[in-house]
């Protein structure tokens, strides 16, 4: 175990690409378990890593993505967010946020968010008198809104592999979704004055705010046909995914007329590359995932934790703190993949719904996205502006501690996340 174990870690340091990392810890111990022809259920565990027809509707979700960012429409969704908001102190930063909202109901990616925002509304924002670092961290402290907020793709492998209902997982994001731009609005608000943030010109007229809402209808119906459709029982998850990459390129060839057949191919190949990056650490975490269950360790975890606490609530704060530290240092997908077979049983066993139990272990790891070292929106916002990521940091620690905050919030006020979910019967 220790072999596997060295190897995990050492790769890792060594700045190999986690899916690399993950097959090569599996392989290894395979072997260890006998001889080099263990080496054989490496394929067999490959494929049936992946051999899940809900995963089709993650490069579906992406690709819709690409295509509505791509046909104009983040310009639209940031300009109604602005009529809504623009006119309070700080009202592009709080735009941003309401952006982000509107936004993710389209990508479901956090890193989609931080670098469509980080191209259009952080070059806004400084152009206004914002500080680089806190445009920066306003956008990534947005950015996690992105998997929260359905579609989600975090949401889609978190139900795959533990057998729970993805639209419960869909339905169960949208109030914590909100309620992290909420508290984020709110930090906003109450750094307004102490950083001079810059106040509108007055009120939008109630004609303005509905030019704009009309302008941007098209981009706003893309979210209800897909969170209508999975809600209301019409369409699965990835059948919502289709129909919305159908409704993605009716938009931008009919409607706004601004894409092109070679713009398409752009996407398609971009999407493919995203979707193989995800696709290679599922596969190959599956491998791993399987010598962990093999070794019961799982167990061994869960009942370490118990043997500290056994109540409730105390296993909640345990496990809130474990994927925050984890994901601090890991890729997000993988320690999904790793962790939620450790983590379901043993909130399960502390009588925790199965629901709300993934909400909480998503909200986690997705505010890992911008933690350093490795948080993925931080490295995205590096690159989209140039900005030095502890600048970012230093200026995004307000945000993080309010998110953080709600993350406690939701996992012991179960009812906030389970309202939505009990009212289209996913939940009892």
């Amino acid at each position: 175990m220790w072999i596997v174990a060295l190897t995990f870690f050492g790769l890792l340091l060594l700045g190999v690409p986690i899916g690399v990392v993950l097959g090569i810890a599996g392989a290894i111990g395979l072997v260890q378990l006998g001889d080099v022809s263990f080496l054989a259920m490496a394929p067999k565990r490959y494929f049936e890593g992946l051999d899940m027809f809900t995963f089709m509707a993650m490069p579906f979700f992406i690709l819709a993505g690409e295509l509505m960012n791509a046909s104009g429409i983040t310009q639209r969704l940031v300009a109604f967010a602005l009529s809504l908001v623009g006119w309070l102190r700080g009202g592009l930063a709080h735009a941003n946020m309401v952006a982000s909202v509107l936004f993710a109901g389209m990508t479901g990616a956090a890193v989609s968010d931080a670098a469509a925002m980080g191209n259009t509304l952080v070059p806004a924002m400084v152009k206004q008198g914002y500080s680089k670092p806190f445009a920066c961290a306003v956008t990534a402290a947005g950015s996690i809104i992105g998997p929260t907020i359905p579609p989600s793709n975090l949401m889609v492998i978190y139900g795959s592999i533990m057998g729970v209902s993805i639209a419960g997982l869909f339905a169960a994001g949208i109030v914590p979704g909100l309620l992290i731009c909420a508290i984020c609005m709110a930090v906003i608000g109450a750094l307004g004055k102490k950083l001079g943030l810059p106040k509108g010109e007055g009120r939008p007229s109630l004609m303005s705010i509905l030019v704009s809402f009309k302008d941007s209808l098209v981009g706003l119906t893309m979210p209800a046909i897909i969170l209508g459709g999975i809600l209301l029982g019409v369409v699965t998850p990835t059948e919502a995914a289709s129909i919305a990459v159908a409704y993605a390129l009716f938009v931008g060839f009919v409607v706004y007329r601004t894409l092109n057949l070679k713009q398409v191919g752009v996407m398609l190949i971009r999407t493919a590359r995203i979707t193989g990056a995800v696709f290679l650490i599922i596969a190959a975490a599956s491998i791993l995932s399987w010598w962990l269950t093999f070794h019961q360790i799982p167990q061994m975890i869960a009942q370490s934790m118990l043997s500290i606490t056994d109540t409730k609530a105390g296993v909640i704060a345990l496990i809130l703190l474990l994927l925050l530290v984890v994901g601090m240092f890991l890729d997000i997908t993988a320690a999904l993949i790793i962790l939620a077979p450790v983590l379901g049983p043993l909130t399960l066993a502390v009588g925790i719904e199965p629901v709300h139990a993934g909400i909480m272990i998503i909200l986690a790891l997705n505010i890992s996205l911008m933690t350093p070292p490795v948080g993925a929106c931080l490295f995205v916002l590096c690159s989209v502006t140039g900005e030095r990521m502890e600048r970012i940091a230093r200026a995004l620690a307000p945000f993080l501690l309010a998110e953080v905050a709600v993350l406690f919030l939701i996992a012991y006020w179960s009812d906030l996340t389970l309202f939505v979910p009990r009212l289209f019967g996913y939940v009892n």
